[in-house]
């Protein structure tokens, strides 16, 4: 009997499933991707957290009064660091960081905590100008109320200012989130277990590369949607306190 084209494509493809779970359950290939999942998931929530700290520092910096030369001199080193991890790729700096800076530093750190050093330095940059954006969209007279009540020029931007610019930028905030869990892809120039790495360890098991590859997207595909719906859930909450507090 004469087998249809669809038929020898489903069999072919059946025949790469079987191979991808053997390395997959049977070899305990699982165990690589959990790691992986887990390193993937580590390295962007560490990356942002330290991205936001750094970012939000570098925008108070920036849109601050420069009345002194230190705080110029400051603005500049500001604007230098934004400049510096904005114009290099994601993978130069990973590896100038562990291969030479690390140890003309004498540092010794595993390389998934490289990775979180590096993408939180990355994403501090690219933060900066978004809370910037964020600060500068907050009224000024926000910034007035807290200094005639007394407050510092810091406590009034800690207390009053960044939790205003917050709401505002907080969806391209879980956008900087969603890039970072992508570009975790590339840890694997220095050594780090990721979701890349796991799979392609099980692709070069079986000699077969696209179902790993395929489960891998659908599980990026999947995280990127869980962020986006998190987002989108917070979102909504801040709009509702922002009614009732209104009401």
């Amino acid at each position: 009997m004469k087998i249809s084209p669809e038929e020898e494509i489903m069999g072919s493809f059946s025949i790469k499933f079987e191979r991808f779970w053997q390395v997959f359950y049977d070899h305990n290939g699982y165990v690589r991707v959990l790691e992986g999942l887990k390193n993937t998931i580590t390295i962007a929530i560490f990356g942002l957290i330290i991205g936001v700290i750094i970012g939000t520092a570098i925008a108070a910096i920036e849109v601050s009064p420069k009345k002194s030369i230190f705080a110029r001199i400051l603005n500049r080193l500001c604007i230098f660091y934004v400049g510096l991890f904005r114009g290099t790729p994601i993978v130069v700096q990973l590896l100038v960081t562990y291969y030479v800076a690390l140890p003309l530093l004498g540092i010794n750190m595993t390389p998934v905590n490289v990775c979180v050093l590096v993408f939180g330095l990355n994403s501090g940059a690219y933060v900066s100008e978004i809370m910037r954006g964020g600060i500068l969209s907050v009224d000024p007279g926000q910034m007035e109320a807290g200094r005639a009540l007394g407050l510092s020029y810091g406590i009034t931007m800690i207390k009053v200012v960044v939790p205003q610019a917050v709401k505002n930028i907080l969806p391209t905030i879980g956008n900087e989130f969603i890039a970072l869990i992508k570009e975790t892809s590339v840890v694997s120039f220095v050594g780090a277990l990721d979701l890349y790495v796991a799979f392609n360890y099980i692709g070069t098991n079986n000699y077969e590369f696209m179902v790993p590859y395929l489960v891998m997207a659908l599980i990026y595909i999947v995280l990127v949607m869980f962020i986006s719906f998190l987002i989108k859930t917070m979102e909504r909450s801040l709009r509702r306190s922002d009614r009732s507090s209104k009401s």
